[in-house]
């Protein structure tokens, strides 16, 4: 993969170039370009997403890892796999050679096209394993899903790489990951419970990505070179005030 990079690092002295980008409910975006990667950030909370996790929901409710108001409702389930294909649909129940029978099938926007059954639960990208950011309809006027992203705990310096996943309503404020986020970032991550309401500052590489999921060796490498280029810590503590 070729990386949007050039060969210098950006200097620690160097002002990034730090323009407002959109507004989300409350929440600013930022451009904060530095002289060798294209970058936009935000800080918000971070609400823990088990969207394409395994055991993300279940027809017991309790039983899932989240509850099943957050994958939709009779006759509109955003976030499971139906028999139809639409969300109006019937909710598709794991088979016997699924990872765990009886659950739904969850889905994110992300997903490996190479995987052709629209109901294989591994198809999409798994909340539990795989550190993802959740972006506005807003936010895929700048980014695509696919792109590669830091995050970082202003409150513990936790970072962890990430990957752009899932595309959230329009309605719901901003910031949002996956359990393995929140568990990277030391942040509980019971997506009924836990998250966290501030101090979370994202940083998402437009057109970083080739809009396919990555493993998570694949998007730490990637992301880490990213953050160096851009001019990691020290930009994000100018661009984050």
């Amino acid at each position: 993969m070729v990386l949007p990079l050039a060969s210098q690092t950006t200097s620690s002295r160097e002002s990034p170039h730090r323009t407002r980008l959109f507004r989300h409910h409350g929440t600013t975006a930022w451009s904060c370009s530095s002289a060798n990667v294209n970058a936009f950030l935000f800080e918000s909370g971070l609400a823990v997403d088990a969207d394409g996790a395994f055991r993300a929901y279940h027809p017991d409710n309790h039983l899932g890892l989240d509850s099943i108001e957050h994958a939709g409702r009779p006759g509109d389930w955003w976030a499971l796999a139906t028999a139809t294909g639409k969300p109006s649909g019937r909710p598709v129940l794991q088979g016997k050679d699924d990872p765990p029978p009886g659950y739904y099938v969850s889905m994110t926007s992300l997903f490996d096209p190479d995987i052709a059954d629209e109901h294989d639960p591994r198809r999409f990208v798994d909340a539990a394993t795989i550190p993802y950011v959740v972006l506005p309809p807003k936010g895929f006027k700048h980014a695509k899903l696919g792109d590669f992203a830091m995050v970082v705990n202003l409150r513990n310096h936790k970072m962890s790489a990430a990957i752009v996943a899932d595309e959230s309503a329009s309605d719901l404020p901003m910031g949002e990951g996956s359990i393995a986020l929140a568990n990277a970032l030391g942040i509980n991550s019971n997506p009924r419970t836990g998250g966290i309401e501030h101090g979370v500052a994202y940083v998402v590489y437009p057109g970083s990505g080739d809009g396919s999921p990555r493993t998570v060796k694949e998007i730490t490498a990637v992301t880490d070179v990213l953050f160096h280029e851009w001019g990691g810590l020290a930009v994000l503590n100018r661009c984050v005030r």
